[in-house]
């Protein structure tokens, strides 16, 4: 990771550092963005841009201070960074999900692990997003309200009921029912979900749910919808049957 500060220092002189100029004020007004990071240098750039940007930022420098923090107040949004000491930034997501009170809180992987397995292993702990360093503070900007903005649209969904005969999604309160057992979906899981059910039937292709969750948002693999799904099938149970795989094409669900 020597070097990392470095590379992003450059990338805010040059012709991607705009991001400091904003001078917009915006939905991202007090929305409380958590960062943990072993290298100061990179905390710090974080802090000045994203402060710049609008958004309420505390940074840590070990794993503990910051879970530490999480029992305390709860953040819109973590930024963590995985090679770290005593605690790696996977515990601390899968920590997070596994906790009822934290687990909607939006996560985006930061880190120099860039190989496709370690981004596929990030998506499957339940990240929301994942950038690998050296990286773009506008790129990093543009993902970061891309998760906040999905977050916001499933609050501002219908206060309705989607159901099945075994399933039962309520849009208010973003919560899931399988037998009448209450399960923990990630906002993006559960964004999946919704559309399925509501669609009954009809095959989405991975083109098109990747538009639906990060529109013009997205760069990323297609492989990412096969790993929430995955885990939203693990989630569902004896309920995962009902969404299928086109081979080919993408998904469906059906009972």
């Amino acid at each position: 990771m020597v070097g990392v500060a470095q590379l992003v220092r450059a990338s805010v002189c040059g012709t991607e550092g705009h991001g400091f100029k904003s001078r917009h004020p915006p939905q991202n007004f007090m929305k409380l963005i958590y960062a943990v990071d072993d290298e100061k240098d990179i905390l710090e750039l974080l802090k000045v841009f994203l402060k710049k940007n609008f958004f309420k930022i505390q940074t840590f420098d070990n794993s503990f201070s910051f879970l530490k923090a999480l029992s305390k107040k709860k953040p819109d949004l973590a930024i963590i960074d995985i090679m770290m000491p005593e605690l790696d930034g996977f515990e601390i997501a899968k920590k997070i999900r596994a906790d009822i009170l934290l687990s909607d809180i939006g996560i985006i992987f930061l880190t120099a692990k860039s190989q496709k397995s370690d981004i596929i292993a990030g998506l499957e702990i339940g990240a929301d997003d994942y950038i690998a360093k050296p990286f773009s503070l506008d790129e990093l900007l543009a993902r970061i309200k891309a998760v906040l903005r999905r977050k916001t649209q499933i609050k501002e969904l219908p206060a309705n009921f989607a159901k099945t005969e075994k399933i039962k999604l309520d849009r208010e309160s973003f919560t899931v029912f399988t037998h009448g057992k209450k399960i923990y979906l990630t906002l993006t899981e559960f964004k999946i979900l919704e559309l399925l059910i509501s669609n009954k039937n009809k095959v989405f292709s991975r083109d098109k749910l990747l538009d639906f969750l990060w529109g013009q948002d997205k760069d990323i693999i297609d492989r990412t919808i096969d790993v929430h799904i995955k885990n939203l099938r693990q989630k569902l149970g004896d309920c995962a049957v009902f969404i299928k795989n086109i081979r080919g094409i993408g998904y469906k669900f059906e009972e």
